[in-house]
């Protein structure tokens, strides 16, 4: 385990003079195709995807791969921040994350590329809080939440996030729930979303922060392991004090669970290649229906919320 604030600060301050500097250094003034062996459905294809979602990604490969054999997609799973940078990379054709472009980069890269890169949501994710079998706290209101981020809390509870540096969980907590402020002192991180879940597990006073794709899914063998390790946690609900509710998909959907965010792609192509067919599927029937059932919310379908009674203490 090591102490994150340093990897962030760094990455976070490198990022985007990196991405203009790189984007910029190649701009030719002319459009430059993007060539590849490759269509819709068809070929061979490289995306890189921030490792929250390697489930639910791995998922989605898989039922692309088996309905279009003649496809192929090789997913490299790393930080968000490494994934944006390889938007430069020729070799990368399309980036899976948690934000979309700004305003000023989508115009760096058309610049640099002669057209519009494409980009959009596809669906809502949320950030679980778990905590270990034996923890007697799995209750939490944000004000604590925000307390255990910057140092301040009365919890003798060591926050662990997803990775080793600017991962999506890194930032959100520093952007959405620290407002911008550093971590404290006692956050660290695991190697991995999988590395949380482990470390949990074996300390009492760890609290863990990753994708809800880890452990949402009630059906995966997987996560089933994983909740036997670990308990989630409940946070105060939005605009409900008192409340204390769990990352489920109608939460999500209502944004009444407090920690949630989308997932978008992000796709470099200005031909019918297998990034945009990809894209696609993730779009359609068959991909936002592989969304819902990993326990996120499709931003490309109807989602029906009806009343019922549950337990979520």
């Amino acid at each position: 385990m090591i102490n994150i604030r340093y990897y962030y600060n760094i990455v976070k301050a490198g990022l985007y003079v990196a991405l203009l500097l790189a984007w910029s250094s190649c701009n030719s003034g002319t459009s430059r195709k993007i060539v590849g062996n490759d269509d819709l459905r068809s070929g061979v294809i490289h995306i890189s995807v921030d490792e929250s979602f390697k489930p639910i990604i791995d998922s989605q490969i898989r039922v692309f791969m088996s309905q279009y054999p003649d496809a192929t997609i090789v997913p490299h799973y790393k930080a968000e921040a490494e994934c944006l940078k390889d938007l430069v990379n020729d070799s990368i054709r399309m980036v899976i994350v948690t934000r979309g472009l700004t305003e000023e980069e989508a115009k760096s890269m058309k610049d640099s590329l002669g057209f519009n890169p494409f980009w959009g949501k596809m669906a809502s994710d949320a950030i679980a809080v778990v905590v270990n079998n034996g923890s007697e706290d799995s209750l939490f209101s944000m004000g604590e939440i925000r307390s255990l981020m910057n140092g301040t809390s009365g919890y003798k509870l060591r926050p662990v996030l997803d990775g080793t540096s600017a991962t999506s969980t890194v930032r959100f907590m520093i952007d959405s729930v620290l407002h911008g402020n550093s971590l404290g002192p006692d956050v660290t991180a695991a190697r991995s979303s999988e590395g949380v879940i482990n470390y949990v597990a074996q300390h009492t006073d760890a609290i863990g922060f990753l994708g809800v794709s880890w452990v949402g899914d009630a059906e995966d063998e997987q996560h089933l392991d994983f909740l036997t390790r670990v308990r989630v946690a409940s946070i105060e609900a939005n605009n409900d004090p008192g409340k204390f509710i769990k990352p489920y998909q109608a939460n999500i959907a209502t944004k009444r669970y407090p920690l949630v965010r989308g997932l978008y792609y992000i796709v470099k192509e200005n031909y019918g290649g297998l990034g945009r067919g990809f894209t696609n599927f993730l779009k359609g029937e068959k991909g936002q229906l592989i969304f819902q059932r990993a326990y996120l919310v499709p931003s490309n379908m109807s989602f029906t919320i009806r009343s019922a009674q549950v337990k979520e203490e």
